[in-house]
């Protein structure tokens, strides 16, 4: 039989079947399914990654765009040793270095308007809040620091936003490894447990919440971060004095590293949810994409798909995401930069944002 006939008879069988033999449930399957597929599609149908920067022997990672969007702060590593440049957001070139070695500066450093950054430090033999020139001047201490904190976020008020480490139980302790700047999963503290605390201008703290990868909204009335539960991590949202705190991402992935658009409406961050049902990735492997979600915890998409690892989103007002990707630089690409030979390493990379986004 042929088939244009069993494609009739097919018909035929359907419009004389009983309503009550087509179960309502296997509908709803097959439209969940369905949708599945659709977003799937989306994802992959987005404009291809754009390499920004290439430098012989160097990793680039952890863009930070500046609050004109003009700029990318980027952490760049040769020989171990990891500095902050500032680089032109149009094209990645480089403009100037920001701050030479320092180990609290890689994973601390911050806009401060156009044209200075802040960092912590333990320069004058105390640990402090600095703030300098991104060309270069003065650097003033913004306020002096107690305790073991990364990732200071400075408020409209004056007080401090930080991850507070605890220390962990002897078995988690004894676990760890030695924690890196440029680590791509560097919400993991080897043997501490991060906090998030306030910090008011004359030094008094307030513990707000279990979590790390504090980010700011837009208007500085709230925050989206990352908390731990159990192997997973998922995406929280709170006023800056804890209070209204709501969870955006669940299930079993890694959700991390948020970051808010321009507008305060999107949030992008780093997860590796998705992997298992995914065939493009190798089983046994972990892999980590950029995905993007509205500020009410709606339309979860999927930005990028690679088997690399993709992270530290940061949003422009270009209608574009930073990420760095340890990703296949391929020989056009290397060409392009004038790079000649191998090339492997952590790169940024930059792609459109969906229309629905921009």
């Amino acid at each position: 039989m042929n088939k244009p006939k069993i494609f009739w008879l097919f018909a035929i069988l359907l419009v004389t079947l009983s309503p009550a033999v087509l179960q309502a449930q296997d509908l709803l399957d097959w439209l969940q399914d369905t949708r599945t597929v659709a977003t799937d599609a989306d994802a992959i149908d987005m404009g291809r990654p754009t390499l920004l920067t290439l430098e012989p022997g160097e990793i680039e990672m952890y863009p930070r765009v500046s609050p004109g969007g003009k700029y990318l702060l980027v952490i760049s590593e040769k020989n171990s040793k990891p500095v902050v440049t500032r680089r032109l957001i149009e094209n990645g070139d480089l403009v100037n270095m920001v701050s030479d070695y320092d180990p609290l500066v890689p994973d601390s450093i911050a806009w401060h308007g156009d044209a200075a950054v802040t960092f912590l430090s333990y320069r004058a033999d105390s640990l402090g809040l600095w703030e300098k020139p991104v060309q270069g001047g003065v650097i003033r201490r913004h306020m002096r620091l107690d305790g073991e904190l990364r990732r200071p976020i400075i408020l409209n008020d004056g007080s401090v936003i930080a991850v507070q480490l605890h220390t962990a139980s002897k078995k988690l302790a004894s676990a760890g490894r030695k924690y890196s700047a440029t680590a791509f999963n560097h919400w993991r503290w080897p043997g501490k447990q991060p906090h998030l605390v306030r910090i008011s201008p004359n030094g008094a703290e307030q513990e707000l919440t279990a979590g790390d990868n504090p980010a700011l909204s837009p208007d500085g009335s709230r925050l989206v971060f990352s908390m731990k539960d159990g192997r997973s991590w998922h995406l929280f949202m709170m006023n800056v004095d804890g209070s209204d705190l709501i969870q955006l991402t669940e299930g079993g992935s890694v959700d991390v590293q948020p970051t808010w658009s321009p507008d305060g409406k999107w949030i992008a961050f780093t997860s590796n949810r998705g992997k298992q049902a995914d065939n493009l990735h190798q089983s046994g492997k972990t892999n980590w994409d950029i995905w993007i979600i509205d500020h009410d915890g709606r339309d979860l998409t999927r930005l990028t798909k690679d088997r690399a690892r993709d992270g530290a989103p940061a949003i422009a007002n270009n209608g574009r995401v930073y990420f760095h990707s340890d990703r296949k630089v391929s020989k056009e690409e290397s060409k392009r930069h004038q790079v000649r030979g191998r090339v492997k390493g952590f790169h940024i990379w930059s792609i459109p944002l969906p229309a629905k986004v921009s």
